[in-house]
C-alpha cells in the first residue's frame, strides 16, 4: 500500500521500526554463546535461563531461530496500557508513553506475541491510543502560531505523522508574519530513548511556550 503524499517528506513507517530496533529490550536465551560483537556494540555473553539485554533487533533475530524469550516492557501490559487510554479519552493533553512506544509494540506483536500475555487485547488498545493521539496531534495543528510551539509527551510516531503539516504551516506563517524581516533559525532535535528498564520515560518535549 503506497503512503500518503503528505508523508512523503517523513521517516517512513518501516524506517521508524529500524531505528526502533536499537532500543534495548530484555531476552531469556535458551542457549549459551560467548559475547556477540557487532558495529553497534558488544552483548553477553549470554547464559540459558539468565536474563540479560540486548537490542531489540537482535531479541526478534534470536526468537525466530528459537534461542530466546523475549521479555516483554513492563508498560506493554493491558492494565497500564489501558490507564493510558483512559487518560487520552478524558485529557486534552498526551498520555506519559515511551517515545518509540507504537514502533516497539508492533515488531513485538508481530514477532514474538506469544511472549506478551493478553497480545490481541493490547493490539486493540494500542489501536484506540494510536487514534486518540492522532486525533489530539491534528487538532494541535489549529493552535499553531508563528512564535512558539511547546507539544508535552508526543511520540516519534505522532511526529512523523504531523511532520508535513507541521512545517508547512509554519512557514507560511513566519512568511506572513510582521518579523519575517528578521532572520531566523530553525533548530531540530532528536532524542533517542532507550527501553531496556522498566521505567516509562517521557517522550520528546520541545522548550518553547504553546501547549496543546
Amino acid at each position: 500500500m503506497a503512503l500518503p503524499v503528505s508523508l512523503h517528506a517523513s521517516t517512513t513507517p518501516q524506517e521508524l521500526e529500524f531505528i526502533a530496533g536499537y532500543d534495548m529490550i530484555e531476552i531469556m536465551p535458551s542457549v549459551q554463546t560467548d559475547r556477540i560483537r557487532v558495529l553497534s556494540g558488544t552483548y553477553g555473553p549470554l547464559d540459558a535461563l539468565k536474563t540479560t539485554k540486548v537490542p531489540l533487533w537482535m531479541a526478534l533475530h534470536l526468537k525466530a531461530r528459537k534461542k530466546c524469550r523475549i521479555i516483554p516492557p513492563a508498560w506493554l501490559t493491558v492494565d497500564y496500557l489501558q490507564d493510558r487510554l483512559s487518560e487520552e479519552t478524558s485529557d486534552k493533553a498526551f498520555s506519559l508513553l515511551p517515545f518509540r512506544y507504537a514502533e516497539i509494540a508492533k515488531l513485538l506483536l508481530d514477532s514474538a506475541a506469544e511472549d506478551i500475555e493478553s497480545a490481541d487485547k493490547i493490539r486493540l488498545i494500542l489501536k484506540d491510543i494510536h487514534e486518540a493521539r492522532q486525533a489530539k496531534s491534528r487538532e494541535g495543528l489549529h493552535q499553531v502560531n508563528d512564535v512558539n510551539v511547546r507539544v508535552r509527551n508526543i511520540c516519534a510516531l505522532e511526529l512523523n505523522d504531523i511532520r508535513p503539516s507541521f512545517v508547512k504551516s509554519m512557514d507560511i506563517l513566519i512568511k506572513l508574519s510582521p518579523q519575517t524581516q528578521q532572520p531566523y533559525e530553525e533548530e531540530d532535535t532528536f532524542r533517542d530513548w532507550s527501553m531496556g528498564d522498566d521505567s516509562y520515560p517521557v517522550a520528546a518535549d520541545s522548550t518553547m511556550d504553546t501547549e496543546w
